[in-house]
């Protein structure tokens, strides 16, 4: 229950950022919902590989180049996911920011 909750909650983020940021179209709720599980999905298995191949620049940038792959994470998504487009690489990088903010607000409100 706790996972679907989640799910819920990381769906409603995404609609909430896309319609913030010009830059970044979710089709339908579809398309939210598939973009959820599959930024999850990267986020889970991919993003730590990632994380620990890129350590010694991260460490480097003072851990600026984390944001760096949340960007390019989010743009593999969109390439992954028909309804779910982003337009460039700065516009990804705006909506992981975003993202992590309306995430983190939308779980306070509601606690799982």
């Amino acid at each position: 229950m706790r996972i679907l909750i989640n799910w819920l909650i990381t769906t409603a983020a995404i609609l909430i950022t896309a319609y913030l940021l010009p830059g970044v179209t979710v089709r339908s709720l579809t398309a939210a919902l598939v973009t959820a599980l599959v930024l999850g999905l990267i986020n889970a298995f991919i993003r730590p590989i990632l994380i620990l191949l890129t350590l010694p620049l991260t460490i480097l940038t003072l851990g600026l180049f984390t944001f760096v792959l949340n960007a390019l994470l989010v743009l593999v998504t969109s390439a992954v996911v028909p309804g779910f487009d982003v337009r460039s690489f700065w516009w990804a990088l705006l909506f992981s920011l975003v993202f992590s903010v309306v995430s983190f607000v939308l779980h306070r409100i509601a606690p799982v």
